[in-house]
């Protein structure tokens, strides 16, 4: 995309070729998805992906998240965002493309911060789709929302590292393809930097201690939208080769990987709603209560008109996001980067429900697509940081903008007027005070 004019004749031919491969391959294979997900459960692999993936690859629709910055036939930020969206479309589509969380994020992690030696064994058979991964931060006995909350240890022993920590919502840890997990934790708990006590680490995921303790529904959904799981490591020895760019490095690559994620996240939302969106019209057209079909009754049209709205309202925002890390980096684009954090599930969340609520007791059920929609988009709200974090963020960045600048500049005093300046307000203004009113 040239800046935020428009995509360019590659982007355009990618997104062609998307759109064809989910009318051909994805839309017609999403009961089956669904129905082996279901009957098979979350510690199984699911046939119609691997029978796809394949069939992905050799149209050329692989591994497209891979950045422009790190590959040479890599795409920017802004080039990749109209083809998540489209792929976001269905919720099982991006594994299919090799483009799904938090594979994307290790991979580009790892291309990123890497060793050679570690590339080999682990960013090789990701980017072939032949593993799968998981990333393990999040601590069930801790406020992890505060990343320097999190307890898991990782103590130096010789040669080795020994990890011991508590883990949940790890996803893909109860896949059979997973082979390998990042974990973070401690390196240095009694650091006086705050941000240089956590590290990140490679541990496979069949190394002594570790245990995957249960899969963890999603709003009573097993491994759809999200495949969660409980992790527990104890006593985890691996090799000090494993550790990810330094010890107390943590913090620096998780502001790496999600700065891209959360992009990512965004524009695959933008898309599953806009799919929504589209199946509300169409409802609306075909049922008719109290004489009306529900597309000719006001409220319908202005849920509808507000749904359009936001949708591209979150659009632009996530692109300008996009454009900004593109062009400027992720640090000076951290506030857009978390505006669209708040923005794009909250939309989402909203535009659902409304379709729910228009789609009646169907609505409610797995027929439309709407209540694993509706899931995830709730759980989007937290997952990368809940939307408080995010919101404080935001805030705080907003009233340090505004210091050590002149007002006078911007026409943005709040200073309480001086006594002088009251009584010239007073005898300038319609009812100035009448003479002799003191006395």
């Amino acid at each position: 995309m040239n800046g935020m004019t428009g995509p360019g004749e590659r982007i355009t031919l990618l997104a062609d070729k998307l759109k064809a491969f989910m009318a051909s391959h994805i839309y017609p294979n999403e009961r089956r998805f669904y129905l082996e997900a279901e009957r098979l459960g979350p510690w199984a692999i699911y046939p119609v992906v691997q029978e796809l993936k394949p069939i992905a690859r050799a149209a050329g629709l692989w591994n497209l998240f891979l950045p422009a910055k790190e590959v040479t036939d890599g795409l920017s930020n802004v080039d990749y965002a109209p083809l998540c969206e489209i792929m976001g479309r269905s919720l099982f589509a991006p594994e299919v493309f090799n483009c799904s969380a938090p594979d994307t994020g290790n991979m580009e992690t790892i291309l990123r911060y890497g060793t050679l030696e570690q590339k080999e064994r682990w960013l090789k058979p990701l980017l072939a789709g032949e593993i799968r991964s998981s990333f393990a931060m999040t601590e069930p006995e801790t406020a992890s929302s505060d990343a320097t909350n999190i307890g898991s240890s990782i103590v130096r022993n010789g040669d080795e590292y020994v990890l011991n920590g508590r883990k949940w919502y790890t996803t893909n840890a109860t896949s059979p393809a997973c082979e390998i997990i990042i974990f973070m934790g401690k390196s240095d708990p009694d650091g006086s930097d705050l941000r240089r006590r956590q590290s990140m680490i490679l541990v496979p995921r069949k190394t002594p201690g570790v245990k995957v303790v249960r899969a963890l529904p999603v709003f009573g959904f097993y491994g759809v939208p999200d495949r969660a799981a409980e992790v527990v490591f104890e006593n985890v020895r691996v090799p000090l080769s494993n550790m990810l760019l330094g010890e107390g490095r943590g913090f620096e690559i998780a502001q790496g990987r999600l700065g891209p994620g959360r992009i990512h996240h965004c524009m695959r939302l933008i898309g599953l709603t806009e799919r929504i969106l589209e199946r509300m019209c169409r409802r609306a057209d075909q049922r008719a209560p109290f004489g009306r079909t529900l597309s000719d009754q006001t409220v319908t049209l202005e849920r509808i008109a507000e749904s359009r709205i936001m949708i591209d309202q979150a659009r632009l925002l996530t692109m300008k996001a996009a454009w900004m890390m593109d062009t400027v980096g992720n640090k000076a684009a951290r506030r857009e980067i978390a505006m669209i954090k708040v923005a794009a599930p909250t939309m989402a969340q909203k535009v659902i429900d409304w379709a729910v609520q228009l789609f009646g007791g169907g609505g409610t059920s797995n027929d439309h697509l709407l209540t694993t929609a509706l899931a995830m988009a709730r759980v989007l709200r937290l997952a990368d940081g809940p939307d408080e974090v995010h919101r404080n963020q935001i805030g705080q960045l907003e009233v340090r903008r505004h210091r050590g600048t002149d007002p006078l500049l911007s026409g943005g005093s709040a200073d309480v007027l001086s006594l002088a300046e009251a009584e010239r307000m007073a005898s300038e203004g319609l009812w100035s005070k009448p003479a002799g009113f003191d006395t």
